[in-house]
């Protein structure tokens, strides 16, 4: 880097003062401090893209190494996978050649049993979602209408007489 010290930018300044001349010095100081802001800021934006493409390769890395952690783990779960199937399998061929049983899970309902399990189905849904009847709601004291308190007041109230003093 180059080392500036006080020495150095008064004799600078001393320079540009005898060559520039007073009248213009004040503008081409100016020139020169745009100059050397709006560098800074170039560098400093290159700086930030450098930092964002460094830290973008650092993801790809990141996300190349999942990538490779999760066909691991998918190789080794569709591999145990099959492996019990094939066992599963192997007992069941087993299994049916020891008993000889008919395999009852292979069964496809006909249309005729679907329509009947659907009805059976709503029965139960009714069933168990209606609402309780009305006579156990009053008889078990569950409130059966919602009623604010000036409509309970206007109900409940008794009928107004003509009540005097001396009745």
């Amino acid at each position: 880097m180059i080392d500036l010290g006080l020495t150095k930018i008064a004799l600078i300044g001393a320079v540009a003062l005898i060559v520039i001349g007073p009248e213009k010095l004040p503008a081409v100081a100016r020139m020169a401090g745009t100059l050397f802001g709006r560098a800074q800021r170039y560098i400093n934006s290159v700086k930030a893209e450098v930092n964002r493409e460094m830290q973008m390769d650092e993801l790809r890395k990141m996300q190349e190494n999942i990538r490779d952690a999760a066909a691991t783990v998918n190789k080794t779960l569709t591999d145990d996978l099959s492996e019990a199937e094939q066992s599963l399998t192997d007992a069941m061929s087993e299994a049916s050649d020891a008993y000889s049983a008919p395999n009852t899970w292979s069964h496809t309902p006909s249309a005729h049993e679907l329509a009947a399990k659907n009805r059976n189905f709503r029965k139960k849904k009714l069933a168990h979602s209606s609402g309780l009847p009305i006579w156990y709601k009053r008889q078990s004291g569950r409130k059966t209408h919602i009623m604010s308190g000036a409509a309970r007041v206007a109900r409940y109230r008794p009928l107004s007489k003509s009540v005097t003093f001396f009745n």
